[in-house]
């Protein structure tokens, strides 16, 4: 069994397990990443680029080197290989629970308990919850839906089939760096900067593959390209973008604009200005998509593979 089959059947089984068990409740694997990548930047915190970036390094490439390791001493063993893609891509994808979290927001808000809903919203995403009504929340989590679609399922296969485990471990990494120091406060604009930019490279194909595929799965694909060559520029992320102009266009809704992170107010273009206001019940919408998104890229992926292996054999 080749490599390719590896990836595809080791992801495919990963992927079945996200969707029947969702992540652990305790010991992820994730968490315990972040505790000892805060204990290295508490080791080695400095309000200056370069020692930001020994933190990516240290913490990125650890994380890179140890799964290659892992990844040659199952080579041997095609199960071993297939058992181990399989685990590490049950570890590094979140579809299960990105689904989980928006779905008790949108039940919440149906049900007319916005205090519930605001309080669960923390849970997702970063906004301020207490500054938002019923639709605002509903906004915030089809948003968050539609950027953690790509960065907890899509750039993790795409670096999957790219790198094996390796390469589904090492963007997970990078991705978790980025949410815990990649942000412009004033103790990690310098000190992060190294980890965000890392993340923006790394999100960046499987940025676009997930706007791609949002266009094909959704309700209104014209509309789906329509958004993301129109208002994805305008985003100041260069990954988030095109993924959330792209679901906004496929769902018929209108993302972006005013929001608040941390007390901060931000003014952000409004993605596909022609689509109405966000409702309730438009998060299971988005989670659907999210999903048919999440087994489509596993096909492209895996495709991709394959062929290029009956290429060049």
């Amino acid at each position: 069994m080749g490599a390719d089959r590896v990836f595809a059947y080791g992801a495919a089984a990963g992927l079945l397990g996200d969707l029947l068990l969702g992540d652990p409740r305790r010991g992820h694997p994730v968490a315990v990443f972040g505790r000892a990548a805060g204990a290295v930047e508490r080791a080695l915190w400095r309000d200056h680029r370069g020692w930001g970036a020994l933190h990516t390094a240290v913490c990125a490439g650890g994380v890179v080197s140890s799964a290659a390791l892992a990844a040659s001493a199952a080579r041997p063993s095609r199960a071993a290989s297939v058992a181990l893609t399989a685990a590490a891509t049950w570890t590094v994808v979140g579809g299960t629970s990105l689904a989980r979290e928006a779905r008790e927001i949108g039940h919440a808000l149906r049900a007319g308990d916005v205090e519930g809903a605001r309080a669960r919203l923390p849970h997702l995403c970063g906004r301020d919850p207490q500054a938002l009504d019923t639709d605002g929340i509903a906004r915030a989590v089809v948003e968050s839906v539609a950027e953690n679609t790509s960065d907890a399922v899509v750039g993790a296969l795409v670096w999957g089939a790219a790198a094996g485990v390796p390469g589904l471990l090492g963007f997970r990494a990078v991705n978790t760096l980025d949410a815990m120091v990649g942000h412009k406060s004033p103790r990690y604009r310098r000190y992060g900067w190294a980890s965000a930019r890392l993340d923006d490279l790394a999100g960046w194909p499987g940025a676009r593959l997930t706007a791609a595929l949002a266009a094909v799965a959704g309700d209104d694909p014209r509309g789906a390209v329509r958004a993301w060559r129109a208002d994805a520029g305008k985003h100041p992320s260069p990954n988030a973008g095109p993924v959330e102009a792209a679901f906004a266009g496929a769902l018929g809704v209108r993302l972006g604009g005013t929001l608040s992170y941390g007390g901060r107010v931000e003014h952000r273009p409004v993605l596909n200005g022609a689509g109405r206001a966000v409702r309730p019940g438009d998060i299971e919408r988005a989670v659907r998509l999210s999903r048919r998104v999440g087994w489509l890229a596993l096909g492209v992926c895996a495709g991709v593979r394959l062929l290029k292996r009956g290429r060049t054999s």
